[in-house]
């Protein structure tokens, strides 16, 4: 881990965004197939086109080495929202479970982001 930057975090976290956000915009079947039913298919379109857009700002902060703190506080952000929507309506049953999974990515991402700052 010595290695981590928060331009490497940018960058991961930016090619998750633009995997997770592209897929369910271009494949929503095998989306619905992986992460269960979902009956407003306008508000996955909307929540992936918003997560691609948000991978792709983190790309361009990391591609010109420039993540400056408000990338971050995107970062860190973004990923606890994510998690705490996934552990939630998993917890009620409103979202499949596979969502945890994803729960625990954004996690991840967030410790990434915080182990790059106590690095100053």
């Amino acid at each position: 881990m010595s290695g981590l930057t928060v331009t490497t975090v940018a960058m991961v976290q930016g090619l998750f965004y633009l995997a997770t956000g592209v897929w369910a915009l271009v494949d929503l079947d095998s989306f619905m197939a992986v992460t269960g039913p979902k009956v407003d298919h306008w508000l996955v379109k909307t929540v992936g086109a918003l997560v691609t857009v948000i991978g792709v700002v983190f790309l361009a902060a990391a591609g010109s080495r420039r993540v400056t703190p408000e990338i971050v506080l995107l970062g860190v952000g973004c990923a606890l929202s994510l998690a705490a929507i996934d552990v939630i309506y998993v917890s009620i049953g409103r979202i499949s479970s596979i969502y945890l999974l994803d729960a625990v990515a954004e996690v991840g991402v967030a410790a990434a982001w915080a182990l790059t700052r106590r690095r100053g």
